[in-house]
């Protein structure tokens, strides 16, 4: 074998060894239970909400929670038995949810929902891909794909640790 194939190989493992370390320090960052202080999107259709009502992203070592009451006012009380239909699909509506497993490669996070408020979200091959990097204290997740392909306008969150 000569000098330089045996140069490159050893530098690919130490690359690769590089990257499995970088991985599992990412990952091990990322657990926890996290609050979104402020998600945006830009584009036509584009949105910065700072006002955001009550969520939590929890990860542990391979599985995460996500919960949010979606909208920047809080949802309505409604008493079942008093609300209408209307009512009740509106309260439901402003609610999301996913659970599963996730994985970190690099600095790309990936989601499998298992359980899921939209039952499509729980289908075989549908996931979501993150950018992700940490700014201080502050996680910024960065929605780019999913499983119909790439985001044309990714969706930023920013995210605070609460435990």
């Amino acid at each position: 074998m000569r000098k330089t194939t045996r140069i490159i190989i050893i530098c690919m493992a130490a690359l690769a060894v590089v990257m499995i370390v970088q991985s599992a320090t990412a990952q091990g960052k990322i657990e926890g239970v996290w609050k979104a202080t402020e998600a945006s999107m830009s584009g036509p259709n584009g949105f910065k909400n700072t006002n955001l009502q009550p969520n939590l992203f929890i990860f542990t070592k391979k599985h995460f929670s996500t919960v949010a009451v979606t909208g920047d006012k809080p949802r309505p009380v409604q008493p079942l038995e008093k609300a209408t239909d209307a009512q009740k699909a509106a309260a439901w509506e402003g609610f999301e949810a996913w659970a599963g497993t996730y994985e970190v490669k690099g600095t790309t996070l990936t989601t499998h929902d298992a359980i899921a408020k939209d039952p499509a979200d729980m289908q075989p091959g549908c996931f979501g891909s993150f950018d992700f990097k940490f700014e201080g204290n502050t996680l910024i997740l960065i929605l780019k794909a999913e499983e119909t392909g790439p985001l044309p306008n990714p969706i930023t969150y920013k995210l605070v640790r609460v435990e």
